[in-house]
């Protein structure tokens, strides 16, 4: 049996006025959260983990779709497994 987590670091760019939506919008996605946010400039910090690749890039493309979202830049991206070994 292994185990497999997954984390990122993203930059979303918005536009200062849609920061509070959007912001909310990023939260509310599995395993997210927005860690900063400059709403002078309409720039969000975030950090997503999950337990798949799959998961990670199904949220990152979510993260893509909502409304108000400028860009998404992928800034940092960790993968860590552990196995057991069964006799």
């Amino acid at each position: 049996m292994s185990n497999s987590w997954q984390v990122c670091g993203l930059m979303v760019q918005t536009r200062p006025e849609n920061i509070a939506i959007v912001s909310a919008a990023l939260n509310a996605l599995p395993g997210s959260e927005v860690a900063v946010s400059d709403a002078a400039t309409g720039k969000l910090a975030v950090v997503m983990e999950a337990g798949s690749s799959r998961a990670l890039l199904n949220n990152i493309e979510s993260a893509r779709e909502i409304s108000g979202v400028l860009a998404v830049s992928l800034v940092y991206h960790q993968q860590e497994s552990t196995g057991e070994e069964t006799p």
